[in-house]
């Protein structure tokens, strides 16, 4: 990791080089002492495809432009390897002045005393009004122990996907329950196609958190204690490792990226994907190829999923709060251009964002806000609120580790019971 450059210029003088250039400065106006620009650092996870990160580059420099006092240094963040990004830039005194990231880092790094409190920018935004802007109780996801801890950008919402032309080739319907899926996706499989890819990264994942959030289960009890043994959250994963036992799930899974899971999806090797509300608009050609599967029924007859509030929030290393916050509160209001331009695929937090006409145009979109986001819960679920392990736990390896061992076909049980002991180590319940 190449360490924050944290070198600011000072205050310059015009040395005098002869006596007679000396003499003549001492009858001369004072000299006007130019300060250098405050430098700030900008890390941005990548929440779309490339063309997002050339947008946000270019939000940056528009920033500067009309920032001349303060100049932003933009680096773009993968998703690979993003917790021990953080933490070692944290514990090496490298942090960067502002990011984006994962739904729980700032609450995460707020236990650590490594974030920065934004309780003013919002009284600020609370007296213009600004702060009705924001959607879905989004500010109060980011509120603990009395403290907003970042502010929020995007509501990252997973939604079940298909192909049409897979399934109507095979004249299938379009699965309303949990059963009907696995049915279909056997249906589907064969001559190089696949029911159902996944990967074996964060991403991956998030097929876990769905299907026990749709289940009306959830990793917690609602006293924060480890549950993911809890027999809703059992019968909610035997259906993937019921479909890995059909032969219906890729496996390639197991070490495909989140990329790599998408690129089958487009070209047609697999019938049906979990993925984000945007990512159909970046399909190119092979957009109106998908379809969203309307939220299906689980096996207790519910339905639910799970969804992130990306947020952008303040290191306490940084030298410059004041023009941090500056910079926090001018991509908050202009950011519009990361989805009418780079495609970013998570929803906006703010309504006035969601109310462009790109999010009532795209019929992919506008379904799954309208859909998935009422019946959409966080990790926490059964907890509720937030809590700091949500990030530790969410970013260091457990829940990928089940995932992979599911698309593996290993034992569900013993996967979901290594998986909780290693959250009761982590919250210590």
């Amino acid at each position: 990791m190449t360490r924050i450059d944290m070198n600011r210029d000072g205050l310059t003088r015009r040395a005098t080089t002869t006596l007679l250039a000396g003499a003549a400065a001492s009858f001369a106006a004072p000299a006007v002492h130019a300060q250098s620009p405050v430098k700030l650092n900008f890390w941005d996870m990548i929440w779309g495809p490339p063309e997002y990160i050339d947008t946000a580059k270019e939000l940056v420099t528009q920033f500067n432009r009309e920032h001349p006092a303060v100049q932003v240094e933009y680096r773009s963040v993968p998703w690979s390897g993003w917790y021990q990004t953080y933490v070692t830039a944290i514990g090496a005194g490298s942090a960067p002045d502002i990011s984006t990231g994962a739904g729980f880092q700032a609450v995460h790094f707020f236990e650590q005393e490594a974030i920065l409190p934004v309780d003013d920018v919002i009284a600020e935004m609370k007296a213009s009004g600004e702060l009705a802007e924001f959607l879905h109780g989004s500010i109060e996801t980011l509120q603990y122990k009395g403290a907003t801890v970042a502010l929020p950008w995007a509501l990252d919402v997973r939604a079940w996907l298909y192909r049409k032309d897979i399934l109507e080739q095979k004249k299938i319907a379009v699965p309303t329950s949990w059963a009907e899926l696995r049915a279909a996706a056997k249906a589907c499989t064969g001559d190089g196609v696949y029911g159902l890819i996944s990967s074996g990264d964060t991403g991956g994942s998030h097929y876990l958190y769905n299907a026990m959030n749709n289940n009306g289960g959830g990793m917690f009890s609602p006293e924060r204690k480890a549950d993911i043994l809890n027999p809703i959250n059992v019968e909610a994963l035997k259906l993937y490792a019921d479909m890995v036992a059909d032969g219906s799930v890729s496996p390639a899974s197991v070490g495909a990226s989140s990329d790599d899971r998408r690129r089958a999806f487009t070209q047609g090797r697999c019938a049906f994907l979990l993925d984000g509300p945007g990512f159909i608009a970046s399909a190119g050609a092979a957009a109106d190829k998908m379809g969203v599967i309307p939220p299906m029924a689980g096996p207790r007859g519910q339905k639910g999923t799970v969804y992130w509030v990306n947020n952008i929030m303040i290191y306490k290393q940084t030298r410059y709060p004041a023009q941090t916050k500056i910079f926090m509160k001018w991509w908050s209001k202009n950011q519009a251009v990361l989805w009418t331009k780079g495609n970013a695929r998570p929803l906006p937090a703010r309504k006035s964002i969601a109310d462009l006409p790109i999010f009532k145009s795209e019929a992919a979109r506008l379904f799954i806000m309208e859909n998935y986001l009422p019946i959409a819960k966080t990790l926490a679920q059964r907890a509720s609120g937030t809590f700091p392990q949500l990030n530790e736990i969410e970013g260091e390896g457990a829940i990928m580790t089940m995932v992979q061992r599911i698309w593996q076909g290993q034992d569900l049980i013993k996967s979901m019971t290594d998986a909780n002991n290693r959250l009761k180590e982590i919250i210590g319940a």
